[in-house]
């Protein structure tokens, strides 16, 4: 039974992998036609909408109380709101190549965070295994041929906050996770996020005199299509997948994913956009895998946190 819930779960992260692993190229495309703050907002906003459906008709049954609420705003204050708006900023600043870098580092940073406040224990070869994800993150961007440019220090300066912060999220969450639904989780979480980036977003508008054109990025179809899949996939669905593995995993072995997710941006960039495929995609790309498959299956280490016995997400929704 535990090895379905774990095999549940890998399917869940390496799926979260793959949804966040496109994201970046959405964020450029939507950072064409709209500001950092408007992104933000109207992504949350169509993420809101997204969760609320099956919520309105009937599928899932929330019991959110104030309690509850003031519960996940820590957990929503390092992710969405703190990562999103420092990640969304630090891309105008920087290249996806350098953020790509500057992102590997969340899984060290995670599992600092894991063993000092979750009591996780990973063995030496989990160790070594996410420091070789990292060396191949950045072997890739190196090879690429990325320069650390003085114009682009802020963003990068920004994306490393971001890491800090998607680490925190990585540990809040599987710690929440283990007493709170994952439904009633993501959904809070949406919600935290819409508030935040809408009251940021329109504040900004209402000060500069520019209300009446808060919509006007949805005139771009680039725009409509990428503000679609951030909301619905990369913010909603990403977060509940995150959420879901968290309840069962521990932090240090989803936050390897994060690697795998960087890959999985750079060989979009050769299959999607038609680059070229080099050689050191392949090497890159091998350090990486192995560096995420032997976190996850090197070593025993100690779990810290104890998932207790679940119940499918639904019925988690219902039991809130």
């Amino acid at each position: 039974m535990t090895a379905n819930r774990n095999s549940t779960a890998y399917a869940a992260v390496v799926l979260y992998a793959f949804v966040i692993g496109f994201s970046f190229i959405f964020v450029k495309f939507a950072l064409t036609a709209a500001s950092p703050l408007d992104t933000l907002a109207h992504r949350f906003t169509i993420s809101l909408i997204a969760a609320a459906v099956p919520v309105c008709c009937g599928w899932i049954r929330l019991r959110i109380r104030p309690r509850r609420l003031l519960t996940v705003l820590p957990l929503a204050l390092f992710y969405p709101v703190l990562f999103f708006t420092l990640q969304t900023f630090g891309l105008s600043y920087t290249s996806s190549s350098e953020a790509g870098i500057v992102q590997a580092i969340v899984p060290a940073f995670t599992m600092i965070m894991a063993v000092i406040l979750l009591k996780e224990r990973p063995g030496t070869w989990q160790k070594l295994s996410v420091l070789l994800s990292i060396a191949g993150v950045v072997y890739l961007f190196v090879m690429k041929g990325t320069r650390f440019e003085a114009a682009s220090i802020a963003g990068i300066a920004l994306m490393a906050l971001a890491a800090l912060s998607l680490a925190g999220y990585g540990v809040l969450a599987r710690k929440m996770a283990q007493s709170l639904p994952v439904t009633d989780m993501t959904f809070m979480m949406s919600l935290i996020g819409f508030i935040a980036f809408n009251a940021m977003s329109l504040a900004r508008h209402v000060s500069e005199g520019t209300l009446s054109t808060y919509f006007e990025p949805f005139g771009s179809p680039l725009f409509a299509m990428s503000i679609v899949y951030l909301g619905v996939m990369s913010s909603l669905i990403s977060s509940f997948l995150s959420n879901y593995a968290l309840s069962r995993l521990e932090a240090y072995k989803v936050s390897a994913f994060n690697n795998l997710a960087t890959l999985i941006t750079v060989m979009a960039g050769v299959f999607v956009l038609k680059e070229r495929l080099e050689v050191y995609h392949i090497v890159g790309a091998v350090l990486i895998v192995a560096g995420v498959l032997g976190t996850n299956l090197l070593g025993t280490g100690k779990r810290g946190v104890k998932a207790p016995e679940r119940k499918d997400t639904v019925r988690e929704g219902r039991a809130g």
